[in-house]
């Protein structure tokens, strides 16, 4: 909203500006309208939001530890403990929401009948990507932000390059892709392939990550789990 603002030349920031930005965002943009969470949509995300940060956290302790003196190094392990118990409850309260409520349920198995796709990466699409299945295979790889888009000026063509999107699913989304490469027979061929075809591996990873996303998004569509789909996406 900042940058709109400024393309227009309004680079003061009051609450009155804001409201009338606001409105010619809406008015110029036409910004499509998206339904607000239930409560039960709310108390999952709370659970993702929190597993994320004690990941944070833990990741903030380890590094603390390797460095730690004698004498702060027990009282660093015995709150990587705590962090590790208190993980493991959070996750287990996910797991209880996600099985309360049957539409999510349905969801979460398909998407972990994918191999690659754990309980982390199934709640994290629920709650961050409820688009998926909903959208075309190209409309959901810009929404994640894995579809690589022009960078061309008249005669000269530019890399195509992938960029915006929503982080925490991207993010997600490239740790599920590291292991899919290694145990999904699927992304591993078609990563194997990019790779002699001359495309770096990062390029590659990429190519996979919009690959395995394009899979989901089709096996939510159809409602069709792994086993079924598997062959046809070959």
């Amino acid at each position: 909203m900042r940058d709109f603002a400024k393309s227009t030349g309004k680079l003061a920031k009051t609450d009155t500006l804001d409201a009338a930005i606001l409105a010619h965002f809406g008015e110029a943009i036409g910004p499509a309208v998206r339904p607000i969470k239930d409560a039960d949509l709310q108390a999952l995300e709370a659970l993702v939001t929190r597993h994320r940060q004690l990941l944070e956290m833990l990741t903030i302790e380890h590094n603390r530890l390797s460095m730690a003196s004698s004498q702060t190094r027990k009282d660093i392990l015995q709150h990587i403990a705590w962090l590790k118990k208190r993980l493991k409850d959070i996750d287990e309260q996910t797991t209880r929401c996600i099985k309360a409520t049957p539409l999510w349920l349905v969801k979460d198995q398909l998407l972990q009948s994918v191999p690659g796709v754990g309980p982390v990466t199934s709640s994290i699409l629920l709650v961050a990507l409820p688009e998926l299945g909903k959208l075309n295979r190209r409309k959901i790889a810009a929404l994640v932000g894995v579809a690589p888009f022009n960078c061309d000026s008249g005669t000269l063509q530019g890399k195509r390059r992938v960029w915006g999107g929503r982080a925490q699913v991207r993010s997600t989304l490239y740790m599920a892709t590291l292991v899919a490469v290694r145990f999904n027979a699927v992304i591993r061929a078609f990563y194997i392939r990019l790779c002699k075809a001359g495309k770096p591996p990062k390029v590659a990873l990429t190519a996979c990550m919009r690959k395995l996303l394009t899979i989901l998004n089709t096996m939510l569509k159809t409602n069709t789990p792994w086993a079924q789909s598997a062959p046809e996406n070959a």
